[in-house]
């Protein structure tokens, strides 16, 4: 059985030893969007040295989950001209010999009100085992929900970002803004908790500012908790 100390295993992945990381089945990452140097695609896994894609990569190699489950912005698949994500996938697939299924996931597809474009990839140790992306869901929530009801000028809103669709996550005029009931309105984590998917009950222990900072950098869960259950089924059916 998992042990109390297993549970709470958290440590800055830089500095652990991948050993020392108790055994599981699937590794979940995010990471952030990093150039590779201009030989990428010829130096594979050494090229990614200093980035925390290099980390992911070598707790894949050392503990050898059944499969991985990662999530990046959109932006990935087309940084560096595709460069970065074919020195992504050459590693996993050839150096390691895992299989990629990936694709472009809104949250709007997954029952939120906001695009939230995202790159999805998702293998496994047995490249024979098939995968399909999960069905996409309507939307199950309006902006007009989001607000409780009230009347707003957009059914689907802005992807929710840090710092809103400005710069400086410490200015709140940078925070999404909507017409709600004919009143300019800025989202608070509580509309940025609906957006997201997060449970009512969920409470930030921290401020506004970093709240809404957390929450720019969160995933959307219905749409995270879509392909996770397939992944599950998949590995339960192999």
């Amino acid at each position: 059985s998992t042990t109390d100390e297993q549970c709470r295993f958290a440590k800055d992945i830089t500095e652990i030893d991948k050993k020392d990381i108790p055994d599981f089945d699937i590794l979940t990452a995010g990471f952030p969007c990093q150039p590779f140097s201009q030989a990428g695609l010829k130096k594979g896994l050494n090229d990614t040295r200093g980035t925390l894609f290099y980390d992911i990569v070598e707790i894949l190699k050392v503990k050898q989950p059944k499969a991985y489950f990662l999530e990046n912005v959109r932006h990935l698949y087309k940084h560096d001209n595709g460069k970065t994500f074919e020195t992504i996938k050459k590693i996993i697939t050839e150096e390691l010999g895992y299989s990629m299924f990936h694709t472009i996931v809104k949250a709007s597809d997954h029952g939120l009100p906001q695009h939230r474009p995202r790159l999805f990839m998702i293998g496994f140790n047995d490249k024979k085992i098939p995968f399909q992306f999960p069905d996409k869901r309507g939307l199950k929530y309006t902006m007009s929900d989001i607000f409780n009801g009230a009347s707003v000028n957009k059914e689907i809103g802005y992807t929710l970002r840090v710092g809103g669709r400005g710069s400086g996550i410490t200015d709140r005029r940078n925070w999404d803004s909507y017409i709600v009931d004919g009143k300019v309105t800025q989202i608070t984590p509580k509309e940025g908790k609906r957006m997201q998917g997060f449970p009512a009950d969920f409470e930030f222990p921290v401020s506004d500012n970093q709240a809404m900072k957390q929450l720019g950098n969160s995933v959307a869960i219905p749409a995270i908790q879509d392909y996770a259950e397939k992944i599950i089924e998949v590995l339960d059916n192999a």
